[in-house]
Protein backbone atom coordinates (compact mmCIF):
# COMPACT_ATOMS: atom_id res chain seq x y z
CA UNK A 1 0.00 0.00 0.00
CA UNK A 2 1.47 3.24 -0.80
CA UNK A 3 2.10 6.37 1.80
CA UNK A 4 -0.08 8.86 1.57
CA UNK A 5 0.78 11.89 0.16
CA UNK A 6 3.89 9.71 -1.80
CA UNK A 7 3.89 10.07 -5.75
CA UNK A 8 5.95 9.31 -8.45
CA UNK A 9 5.79 13.37 -9.45
CA UNK A 10 6.69 14.33 -5.60
CA UNK A 11 9.40 12.08 -4.98
CA UNK A 12 10.68 13.23 -8.54
CA UNK A 13 10.73 16.33 -7.10
CA UNK A 14 11.97 15.85 -3.67
CA UNK A 15 15.22 13.79 -5.58
CA UNK A 16 15.75 16.58 -7.38
CA UNK A 17 16.10 19.24 -4.63
CA UNK A 18 18.40 16.95 -3.51
CA UNK A 19 20.63 16.43 -6.05
CA UNK A 20 20.96 20.73 -5.86
CA UNK A 21 21.76 20.07 -1.86
CA UNK A 22 23.81 16.86 -1.56
CA UNK A 23 25.10 16.13 -5.53
CA UNK A 24 23.41 13.88 -8.20
CA UNK A 25 25.35 10.91 -7.67
CA UNK A 26 24.22 11.32 -4.10
CA UNK A 27 20.82 10.66 -5.02
CA UNK A 28 19.79 7.19 -4.03
CA UNK A 29 16.48 5.65 -2.89
CA UNK A 30 17.74 5.29 0.63
CA UNK A 31 18.74 8.78 0.77
CA UNK A 32 15.15 9.89 -0.56
CA UNK A 33 13.68 8.21 1.76
CA UNK A 34 15.79 9.29 4.62
CA UNK A 35 13.68 12.62 3.61
CA UNK A 36 10.56 11.45 3.48
CA UNK A 37 10.80 9.57 7.13
CA UNK A 38 9.98 6.22 5.80
CA UNK A 39 12.28 2.88 4.36
CA UNK A 40 13.46 2.77 1.42
CA UNK A 41 10.72 -0.23 0.73
CA UNK A 42 8.29 2.20 0.63
CA UNK A 43 9.09 4.07 -2.58
CA UNK A 44 9.16 0.77 -4.54
CA UNK A 45 5.54 1.47 -5.43
CA UNK A 46 6.53 4.53 -7.14
CA UNK A 47 9.83 4.10 -8.66
CA UNK A 48 11.11 1.11 -9.64
CA UNK A 49 15.24 1.46 -8.78
CA UNK A 50 17.82 3.83 -8.27
CA UNK A 51 18.00 3.79 -12.16
CA UNK A 52 14.55 5.27 -12.58
CA UNK A 53 14.85 7.95 -9.93
CA UNK A 54 17.66 9.06 -11.74
CA UNK A 55 16.15 9.09 -15.16
CA UNK A 56 12.84 10.99 -13.74
CA UNK A 57 14.96 13.74 -12.19
CA UNK A 58 17.23 13.64 -15.76
CA UNK A 59 13.43 14.42 -17.61
CA UNK A 60 12.70 16.68 -15.03
CA UNK A 61 15.81 18.97 -15.34
CA UNK A 62 15.47 18.64 -19.30
CA UNK A 63 12.09 19.86 -18.78
CA UNK A 64 13.22 22.70 -16.78
CA UNK A 65 15.85 24.03 -18.68
CA UNK A 66 13.95 23.60 -22.13
CA UNK A 67 11.25 25.90 -20.34
CA UNK A 68 13.90 28.37 -19.38
CA UNK A 69 15.61 28.79 -22.36
CA UNK A 70 12.20 28.65 -24.31
CA UNK A 71 11.52 31.65 -22.51
CA UNK A 72 14.59 33.03 -23.01
CA UNK A 73 14.81 32.79 -27.04
CA UNK A 74 11.13 34.31 -27.46
CA UNK A 75 11.27 37.40 -30.04
CA UNK A 76 15.22 36.47 -30.42
CA UNK A 77 17.36 36.03 -33.36
CA UNK A 78 21.27 35.80 -34.03
CA UNK A 79 23.22 36.48 -31.63
CA UNK A 80 20.41 37.93 -29.30
CA UNK A 81 19.31 34.30 -29.45
CA UNK A 82 22.25 32.64 -29.17
CA UNK A 83 23.13 35.00 -25.99
CA UNK A 84 19.85 34.17 -24.39
CA UNK A 85 20.13 30.52 -25.22
CA UNK A 86 23.50 30.68 -23.29
CA UNK A 87 22.92 32.69 -20.17
CA UNK A 88 19.47 30.35 -19.71
CA UNK A 89 21.94 27.60 -20.11
CA UNK A 90 24.75 29.02 -17.59
CA UNK A 91 22.29 30.10 -15.23
CA UNK A 92 20.10 26.79 -14.63
CA UNK A 93 23.65 25.14 -13.92
CA UNK A 94 24.87 27.42 -11.21
CA UNK A 95 20.89 27.84 -9.94
CA UNK A 96 20.53 24.15 -10.23
CA UNK A 97 23.71 22.20 -10.04
CA UNK A 98 22.58 18.54 -9.19
CA UNK A 99 19.47 18.71 -11.98
CA UNK A 100 22.39 20.16 -14.16
CA UNK A 101 24.18 17.02 -13.73
CA UNK A 102 21.48 15.03 -13.71
CA UNK A 103 20.38 16.54 -16.97
CA UNK A 104 23.86 15.31 -18.52
CA UNK A 105 23.19 11.44 -18.01
CA UNK A 106 22.84 9.17 -20.81
CA UNK A 107 18.97 8.42 -21.66
CA UNK A 108 18.15 5.53 -23.67
CA UNK A 109 16.83 6.57 -27.07
CA UNK A 110 13.03 6.13 -26.52
CA UNK A 111 13.12 8.18 -23.41
CA UNK A 112 15.53 11.15 -25.09
CA UNK A 113 13.24 10.95 -28.03
CA UNK A 114 10.04 11.63 -25.57
CA UNK A 115 11.53 13.62 -23.23
CA UNK A 116 13.06 17.53 -23.57
CA UNK A 117 16.05 16.38 -24.97
CA UNK A 118 14.67 16.75 -28.24
CA UNK A 119 13.95 20.38 -27.29
CA UNK A 120 17.03 21.51 -26.26
CA UNK A 121 18.47 20.24 -29.93
CA UNK A 122 15.56 21.39 -32.09
CA UNK A 123 16.05 25.17 -29.95
CA UNK A 124 19.73 24.93 -30.72
CA UNK A 125 19.14 24.02 -34.54
CA UNK A 126 16.62 27.00 -34.27
CA UNK A 127 19.27 29.50 -33.47
CA UNK A 128 21.55 28.06 -35.84
CA UNK A 129 19.20 28.98 -38.42
CA UNK A 130 19.93 32.58 -38.04
CA UNK A 131 23.64 31.61 -38.98
CA UNK A 132 22.10 29.95 -42.20
CA UNK A 133 24.26 26.71 -41.58
CA UNK A 134 23.72 23.21 -43.92
CA UNK A 135 23.92 20.06 -43.09
CA UNK A 136 26.32 18.73 -41.61
CA UNK A 137 27.69 21.82 -40.73
CA UNK A 138 24.81 22.56 -38.27
CA UNK A 139 25.35 19.24 -36.66
CA UNK A 140 28.96 20.40 -35.79
CA UNK A 141 27.36 23.86 -34.63
CA UNK A 142 25.38 22.16 -32.22
CA UNK A 143 27.88 19.95 -30.64
CA UNK A 144 30.59 22.92 -30.39
CA UNK A 145 28.24 24.90 -28.82
CA UNK A 146 26.82 22.56 -26.40
CA UNK A 147 30.82 21.83 -25.58
CA UNK A 148 31.30 25.22 -25.17
CA UNK A 149 28.30 25.83 -22.61
CA UNK A 150 29.07 22.37 -20.66
CA UNK A 151 32.40 22.89 -20.62
CA UNK A 152 32.56 26.43 -19.26
CA UNK A 153 30.03 25.67 -17.01
CA UNK A 154 31.67 22.40 -15.44
CA UNK A 155 34.86 24.27 -15.20
CA UNK A 156 33.46 27.20 -13.83
CA UNK A 157 31.76 25.14 -11.23
CA UNK A 158 35.05 23.18 -10.31
CA UNK A 159 36.75 26.22 -9.72
CA UNK A 160 38.55 25.87 -12.69
CA UNK A 161 38.83 29.88 -13.25
CA UNK A 162 40.03 30.92 -9.77
CA UNK A 163 43.34 31.55 -9.89
CA UNK A 164 43.09 34.06 -13.09
CA UNK A 165 42.35 38.11 -12.64
CA UNK A 166 39.99 38.24 -15.62
CA UNK A 167 36.54 38.39 -14.03
CA UNK A 168 34.60 34.98 -14.97
CA UNK A 169 31.71 37.18 -16.47
CA UNK A 170 33.47 38.99 -18.90
CA UNK A 171 35.22 35.87 -20.16
CA UNK A 172 32.15 34.27 -20.38
CA UNK A 173 30.67 37.11 -22.82
CA UNK A 174 33.75 36.95 -24.85
CA UNK A 175 33.38 33.57 -25.54
CA UNK A 176 29.48 34.03 -26.49
CA UNK A 177 31.34 36.96 -29.01
CA UNK A 178 33.64 34.39 -30.13
CA UNK A 179 31.16 32.06 -30.71
CA UNK A 180 28.66 34.53 -32.77
CA UNK A 181 32.03 35.53 -35.05
CA UNK A 182 32.51 31.74 -35.62
CA UNK A 183 29.37 31.03 -36.83
CA UNK A 184 28.92 34.07 -38.91
CA UNK A 185 32.04 32.98 -40.64
CA UNK A 186 31.87 29.37 -40.37
CA UNK A 187 34.92 28.04 -42.06
CA UNK A 188 34.10 25.73 -45.71
CA UNK A 189 34.46 22.09 -45.66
Amino acid sequence: MARAGLTAERLTRAAADLADQIGFDNVTVSALARTFGVKPAALYSHVKDARDLRVRVAVLALAELADRAADALAGRAGKDALVAFANAYRDYARAHPGRYAAAQIELDDETAAASAARRHAEMTRAILRGYELPEPDQTDAVRMLHGLFHGYVSLEKAGGFRRTPRDVDASWSRSLDALDAVLRNWPPA
